[in-house]
């Protein structure tokens, strides 16, 4: 009996000191991360540019009232003033609602564009890296193939078809500018698995009895989380990049007020030769503000996930 509950009270004090171990290491990752939050100056920059897009489309939502970016909710084309703090446009909308209400949605297309772009990347580059064999190459022919062709001249196609048709949408926007974001991905995360799959804990997992789906899951994907956040900010970027292109061309969602057609119908309605700054100034800086910041995390994000960029802090 003395020799069962002295086990007993072994294992009991493996188990603690496991926990203990689990949770000083679960510190330590996190302590890691936010010391490099605070002493990477891009990160932190684009961070906080982000939380303040965000506090001012939350609480402008709030005092701003979406009625305001409707056509005839002001007078045609008046300056900033008092009421009207940003102005209107041509067709009486105010542009500080356009502003607030329209952002979000620009920024919806760029989700899309990085959910699912970056979700088929790392399906078909993990399988492909570390598969390889036929299926490798079956993946690598694919993208290349797809890499080849004119994303740009597609996009067109496809919305100028659609909009011909039942019209189109921002989350149908999303999802055209979605199809044509996974090529890339596909490519470079192949490309970091295939450098991977040949380290020295890959080796000891297999030797462990683990199998390859979860070699991938809980030895390879860890490992690449930082990389894969960098990869999914770029992916929004060139997302919301091809969408503000296509509106500006004047194919996208014609009833919704993105800033990309604000921007379209400023140049529609002779904006600049009027002289309507207020029209096509402030969607323009938002534009710039959204990239910059989308820029700078993908930057500070990129020096954490690759060892020669990071710096010793």
């Amino acid at each position: 009996m003395q020799d069962q509950s002295a086990e007993t009270g072994q294992s009991s004090a493996a188990i603690r000191a496991s926990s203990e171990a689990d949770e000083a290491r679960s510190y330590s990752a996190w302590s890691q991360i936010w010391y490099y939050f605070l002493h990477e100056r891009m990160l932190t920059a684009g961070v906080l540019m982000l939380v303040a897009l965000l506090a001012l489309w939350l609480i402008g939502g709030q005092l701003v009232d979406p009625k305001g970016a409707e056509p005839i909710s002001g007078p045609q084309a008046a300056p900033p003033q008092a009421k009207y703090w940003l102005g209107t446009d041509f067709n009486g909308r105010q542009i500080l609602p356009l502003m607030i209400h329209g952002a979000p949605l620009t920024l919806r297309i760029g989700l899309y564009a990085g959910i699912v772009g970056l979700g088929v990347g790392i399906i078909l580059g993990f399988i492909a890296g570390y598969m390889r064999g036929t299926v490798d190459a079956i993946v690598r022919i694919i993208s290349d193939v797809f890499i080849t062709i004119p994303s740009l001249a597609v996009l067109v196609v496809v919305a100028s078809t659609i909009k011909e048709g039942a019209g189109l949408s921002v989350n149908a926007m999303g999802l055209i500018v979605a199809s044509l974001a996974w090529m890339w991905p596909t490519r470079v995360i192949r490309a970091q698995v295939l450098s991977m799959r040949e380290s020295n804990y890959v080796e000891v997992a297999r030797l462990n009895g683990m199998g390859d789906f979860e070699i991938i899951f809980r030895e390879l994907m860890p490992n690449l989380l930082p990389f894969l956040a960098a990869s999914f900010v770029g992916a929004m970027a060139s997302g919301i990049l091809a969408a503000v292109g296509l509106e500006a061309l004047g194919l996208g969602p014609q009833h919704e007020p993105t800033l990309g057609m604000t921007i379209y119908w400023s140049i529609y309605y002779g904006a600049l030769l009027s002289n309507w700054w207020w029209w096509y100034v402030p969607p323009t800086i938002l534009v710039a503000w959204i990239f910059v910041t989308l820029y700078l995390i993908a930057s500070g994000l990129d020096k954490w996930a690759n060892p020669r960029l990071r710096q010793s802090l």
